[in-house]
């Protein structure tokens, strides 16, 4: 089978296709033809060998995918020969596989999609979808005003509509292209914001009086220090994404900006939160919700499985908008 190996670390050039022996389901196991493969940041961070753990070399990336069951292995009942299915391998640990035309998970972890949804679709469901369901779980947008850093990104435009249909008060959403930023519009939000700009947070107050109660934030840096000084007292910022992990800097007037003006600061990370139930019962809402055409599923990049090294280029410089998929 063809598979994208990581041989070395390095720029998108180091993934390099190659023909590999497909793997052989074991016992609880499925074989799942891939159709869709997800492409996360922290993908193009294990490439570069800066990601919270090293992989080991060479390794084939890709946590996420969708396809049909080729062969299922000993012990596994409820899942068919041909079943349409979405493998969250994040969920079980699992960071490698993805890009590839075959890959083996614990059956445990697939999720049977509906005819409706594409493959595409349904892999944008899983580590995007997924995140900007329990964000707005664990910090419920209900009445409140919010904040959307990325909010044309793949977890963005899910979390924009998610908080809407949750009861926000009022939506911001922060991109940094006059493109995204009609398409965050598009998607739910009451304004937007060009996060690119200095003042951007001091213009957020200007529209929002006492700044947003809840920012959802995933890109560190400049933007977190200034997501603090647009929040409301009282406020919460909520930290996730591999980028902000990488990018994250508070010092003193932050922290006293954060005690003065009883404000919160919080991370989620969502493997945790999940197990094979859980997984399983938060897919089906939301693939329901998209089935039924109240949650806007934008698969905004899609690459020939040979081109994964362009699929890294095009996250790492945010060309695109949603989810970008690998297609095999």
């Amino acid at each position: 089978m063809r598979a994208i190996q990581l041989s070395r670390f390095g720029g998108p050039e180091v993934l390099e296709m190659v023909e590999v022996q497909p793997p052989t389901p074991g016992t609880g196991q499925i074989l799942v033809r891939i159709h869709a493969a997800g492409v996360n940041f922290a993908d193009t961070l294990m490439r570069q060998d800066r990601y919270a753990m090293t992989p080991p070399l060479p390794s084939i990336l890709g946590s996420e995918y969708s396809g049909t069951v080729e062969a299922v292995g000993a012990g596994v009942s409820g899942i068919v020969i041909g079943e349409r299915v979405a493998a969250a391998a994040f969920a079980a640990g699992a960071h490698f596989g993805g890009y590839a035309d075959y890959a083996v998970i614990d059956a445990n972890y697939a999720v049977p999609i509906p005819s409706e949804l594409n493959f595409g679709e349904a892999t944008a469901l899983m580590v995007q979808g997924l995140t900007a369901l329990h964000l707005v779980r664990q910090a419920p947008p209900a009445g409140k005003s919010i904040l959307v850093n990325a909010a044309a990104g793949g977890v963005g435009s899910l979390l924009v509509q998610l908080a809407k249909r949750a009861g926000a008060r009022a939506i911001i959403a922060a991109a940094s292209t006059p493109d995204k930023r009609d398409f965050a519009r598009s998607l739910g939000a009451d304004f937007v914001i060009d996060y690119t700009q200095t003042d951007w947070a001091e213009k957020i107050r200007d529209r929002v009086p006492g700044g947003p109660d809840i920012i959802y934030e995933s890109v560190g840096g400049d933007v977190t220090k200034a997501s603090l000084r647009a929040l409301a007292p009282l406020g919460r910022i909520v930290i996730y994404g591999a980028l902000n992990i990488q990018a994250f800097q508070l010092g003193v007037p932050e922290l006293l900006s954060l005690i003065f003006n009883n404000q919160s600061l919080s991370g989620m990370a969502l493997v945790p939160l999940l197990t094979p139930e859980i997984l399983a019962n938060d897919l089906r809402e939301l693939f329901d919700l998209a089935v039924k055409g109240e949650l806007r599923v934008t698969v905004g990049g899609s690459f020939p499985l040979a081109n994964a090294g362009d699929a890294h280029r095009a996250i790492e410089t945010r060309a695109t908008t949603g989810k970008v998929v690998l297609l095999a």
